[in-house]
Order: structure tokens, then C-alpha cells, then sequence
């Protein structure tokens, strides 16, 4: 399959997912608050592409959550020729994604993270993911959570899940508190197999989200919490922040490759706490 088409492909369905979501997320809301939406360009002067992000904040359900989608192309900085495949033969690059970070007002509901992207050096390739992190444990939506996983990756191969779960619980770690984030999920990058199949395979992975973030929140959303219940969730929101601004990959390669800052830092919670 021609290359362009491969990207006008994910493009538009990632583009497709962002609305999808938005529209969801405002279902869910049911309140007179809506998305700002920011369109932005990854260079004013040279055409390399941009993006648009999409911020709630100040819900009765959802007291923030971003819905990021970006299509960008330029050359990589030389620093970080040497860790992307294929960009030592050819520093130019092409990516496009979508992300969304989810940080609820109900503090027994919890932040929840996806991301999708496709990106072309002199190979081409999928990466992407999503994970919960809850502030209060609950055994039941952490195995409910794992089952669709396993469901969802054994329609595309029987051994991607524990491959996935794997990589993410050892992503998604933070090494100074010795703790993992959350309660995992699954995260891959360098997917490159057949492009029809990982494509549908990362088609999936979105609506399978989309089913997930539904009927968490939709369990959740009328129950009863405590300003203890606040007061955790605000630390845990604390671990999030450290996670995503020292070791996220995709805050590293969006700043280090000049994409908007307002839309990299969106996954960071309005209100975190240390103690």
C-alpha cells in the first residue's frame, strides 16, 4: 500500500476518533460546559503540519480532560536521531496521533489515559496504548478492566495481551517512589507487522477505550465521596504529574519536537497535591 495513503488513513481516523470522543465525554457531562477547542501550527513559518486540542474543564463529572490530535512532519533534532528508528539514515519524520487524559471531578472514578499514533522515518510505524489510575483501589474494576483487555487483544493474536500488559506495567512505572502508576493497561510502540492488521488492530484498541471509559464512568457517576476520598486523589494526581513530566515519552518527543506546549502539558490535573 502507497505510503500517502497509509497516512491519510490514520489521519482521518484518528481525527474521526477525537470527535467520537468528544461527543461522548459531552454525553456523559450533561452540563452547560463544552470543549475549547485550540488550533495550532507546529511552525508558523514553514508548512510542518499542527494540530488541534480540545480542553472541559469545570464539569460536575469530568474536572478536566483534554482530547489532543495532531498530524506534524519536520526533522529531528540530532540528539534524537540516534534513539527513532530510521532516522539516522533520513532525520525527516512524519506522526500523527490522538491522545486523551481524563481526570474526573468523583474522586472514587479514575484518571484514565489512551493514546494512538503513526509515525514515518525510513520505517513506518503504530504505537500507543491507555491505562487507569485509580485513587481508590477496587479489585472488581481492575479485573473487569484486564478481561476486556485480554478480549480485545486476543481477537487480534492470543499472546498481545500479556506482551502489552507487560510492556505497560513497566512503562507506566515510577522508579524514584518505587510504585507503578496505576493499575496498568497495555502500551506498544515499534508496531510494524503488516500495516492492515496492526491497523485494525489499533482501531480497536480506540473503540475499545471508548467502551471502557463509558462503563467506568457510568458506574461510578453517582456515587457518594468523601473530602478524604478528595484529599487522595489530589496526592495521587501528584504521582501522575511527576510521571508525565519526567518520564512520558510522548512529553518528551512532542517538546523536543516542537509541537504546542499547552497541548503536550494537557494530561496534567487541574488541582495535585503533595504531602
Amino acid at each position: 500500500m502507497d505510503l500517502e495513503i497509509k497516512k491519510n488513513l490514520t489521519t482521518n481516523w484518528f481525527k474521526t476518533l477525537q470527535n467520537i470522543f468528544c461527543e461522548d465525554i459531552k454525553k456523559l457531562e450533561k452540563y452547560k460546559v463544552d470543549f475549547k477547542s485550540t488550533v495550532w501550527k507546529k511552525n508558523e513559518k514553514k508548512d510542518e503540519g499542527g494540530g488541534e486540542y480540545r480542553i472541559l474543564r469545570g464539569g460536575k463529572v469530568f474536572e478536566k480532560v483534554g482530547v489532543n490530535f495532531s498530524k506534524v512532519h519536520g526533522k529531528f533534532p540530532k540528539k534524537l536521531q540516534k534513539n527513532i528508528p530510521g532516522a539516522q539514515k533520513d532525520p525527516k519524520f512524519w506522526a500523527s496521533g490522538i491522545s486523551v487524559v481524563m481526570h474526573l471531578k468523583n474522586p472514587l472514578i479514575p484518571a484514565m489515559h489512551f493514546n494512538t499514533r503513526y509515525i514515518c522515518t525510513s520505517h513506518d510505524w503504530f504505537g500507543g496504548g491507555m491505562d487507569v489510575t485509580p485513587a481508590k483501589n477496587d479489585i472488581n474494576e481492575k479485573k473487569e478492566f484486564h478481561k476486556i483487555l485480554k478480549k480485545m487483544c486476543d481477537r487480534h493474536n492470543k499472546s498481545y495481551y500479556q506482551k502489552y500488559k507487560k510492556w505497560c506495567d513497566k512503562y507506566f512505572y515510577l522508579p524514584h517512589r518505587n510504585e507503578p502508576r496505576g493499575i496498568g493497561g497495555i502500551f506498544f510502540d515499534y508496531k510494524k507487522n503488516n500495516f492492515e492488521d496492526d491497523f485494525k488492530f489499533v482501531r480497536d484498541v480506540g473503540i475499545t477505550f471508548q467502551l471502557i471509559f463509558n462503563k467506568i464512568i457510568r458506574k461510578k457517576i453517582k456515587k457518594k465521596w468523601t473530602l478524604k476520598d478528595k484529599e487522595m486523589q489530589y496526592i495521587k494526581r501528584g504521582r501522575y504529574t511527576e510521571f508525565n513530566l519526567l518520564y512520558d515519552r510522548g512529553t518528551k518527543f512532542g517538546l523536543q519536537t516542537g509541537g504546542n506546549v499547552e497541548g503536550i502539558l494537557m494530561s496534567l490535573p487541574p488541582i495535585a497535591k503533595w504531602k
